[in-house]
């Protein structure tokens, strides 16, 4: 099976349209957006834990929920700040009383803004925005998002309680929650535990798929170990049910243990190899390709690559303990690529580098044949078949996107 069929296939099975009952109170709409909700049905109202990623999908999450019970949304809880949990929540403007989330343990590097630009076209191609529903098939950690196939904009409303503290615990409606901060994908983010139902809705510290501890549309580094903190923390709480803010729910404490114990586990396992490469004064190639996902966790799907992947985990430990400079010398101070490229070009000859290229592509061996066409201006029709045939290899939706933006832009 070609990995994008893989893809296809984990995106059909796992992010299929429904309303889950949790109990009598609990409802996980999954499949209704690109992340998932959660409506706690309280006495007099209903408590709404995410809302969607456009306007469009949250009333239609709404007119389902009205099917379920009268009671109005007064309260939402944000689970962290990404807009495919907030993008909804003005369909709810003219009931909800308060909305309540974290604040960021820590703020982005100042003047971020100035870059704005640059990292809005990364996230773009990330999220292969303008790519057609065969290119793009999903977002990895479910459906497309609503802005990139015509269903609504993202439509914000500003949270009215916003928390500085570790821990809350809140009285709503008749609804004992716990909000507990949660850093790791996000800064901000918090999970919501309700110990008279033993729910957890978690956000995106769990996304059902390699998670991505790194963007590749640009971020500062995500701490791994503070990540694997939060997972660590999770495991200690009484949980019958598991709810995540991409993919389908847990159920029972020994699968939620099971999992997200596995879970934990293989991001420490990524982060610990990492370190120990570069205590031995391996360089960040040579690190990358030493570490791997340990073969107990090759066959778990909720630890496959449709959405994060190992070598850019492992890139971005190790940039984030020791910064650009891998301690080959010859990186230190190199002459530019453009120098290095023609020299080499001279040096191999344009016809021996295409015949080499040509016979790399024959042999599917795409990546090593689009950096040997980096030495020269022009064949782009041969670039972009690589970079389509390339993009058919990938299990990861942000790797494929990605590569088929690339191959558009030529």
């Amino acid at each position: 099976m070609l990995n994008e069929e893989k893809l296809k296939s984990f995106t059909l099975k796992s992010y299929a349209k429904d309303i889950v009952k949790v109990n009598d109170h609990i409802y996980f709409f999954i499949g209704y957006g690109h992340s998932n909700a959660i409506a706690i049905i309280a006495h007099h109202s209903v408590i709404l834990v995410d809302t969607l990623d456009s306007d469009v999908r949250s009333k239609i999450l709404l007119e389902d929920l009205k099917k379920i019970t009268d009671k109005p949304v007064k309260t939402i809880i944000f689970t962290h700040g990404h807009p495919d949990h907030r993008g909804g929540a003005a369909t709810f403007k003219d009931t909800v009383e308060e909305i309540i989330a974290f604040d960021s343990m820590k703020m982005p590097p100042k003047y971020f803004d100035r870059i704005a630009p640059f990292l809005n076209e990364r996230g773009e191609k990330q999220f292969g925005i303008p790519l057609s529903d065969e290119e793009a098939i999903s977002q990895g950690i479910g459906i497309r998002e609503g802005r990139a196939v015509n269903e609504g904009t993202y439509q914000f409303l500003k949270p009215t309680t916003l928390y500085h503290e570790d821990k809350i615990e809140r009285d709503i409606d008749g609804i004992h929650l716990e909000l507990v901060r949660a850093p790791g994908e996000c800064d901000d983010e918090l999970f919501v535990y309700l110990p008279d139902d033993k729910v957890m809705c978690v956000g995106d510290n769990y996304v059902g798929c390699f998670p991505n501890l790194y963007a590749i549309r640009g971020t500062p580094y995500r701490d791994v170990t503070v990540w694997i903190e939060t997972l660590k923390r999770m495991l200690t709480y009484d949980t019958e049910y598991f709810l995540p803010g991409h993919g389908p729910l847990l159920q029972t404490q020994a699968k939620i243990k099971k999992v997200i114990g596995n879970y934990k586990d293989a991001i420490e396992s990524i982060l610990f190899q990492t370190l120990d490469c570069m205590r031995q004064g391996m360089t960040l190639d040579e690190t990358v390709q030493a570490v791997h996902l340990e073969d107990k966790y090759q066959s778990l799907e909720y630890l496959e690559e449709y959405y994060g992947t190992v070598e850019w985990s492992v890139k971005s430990i190790y940039n984030g303990y020791v910064g650009w400079f891998d301690g080959n010398v010859n990186q230190l101070m190199p002459v530019s690529l453009n120098v290095y490229n023609k020299t080499l070009l001279e040096l191999i000859g344009e016809d021996k580098l295409i015949e080499k290229v040509k016979n790399l592509m024959q042999k599917e061996e795409y990546q090593l044949a689009l950096q040997l066409l980096e030495l020269v201006d022009d064949y782009k029709d041969l670039k972009k078949e690589c970079l389509l045939n390339r993009a058919k290899q990938m299990t990861s939706a942000n790797a494929r996107h990605y590569f088929i933006c690339a191959a558009k832009e030529l």
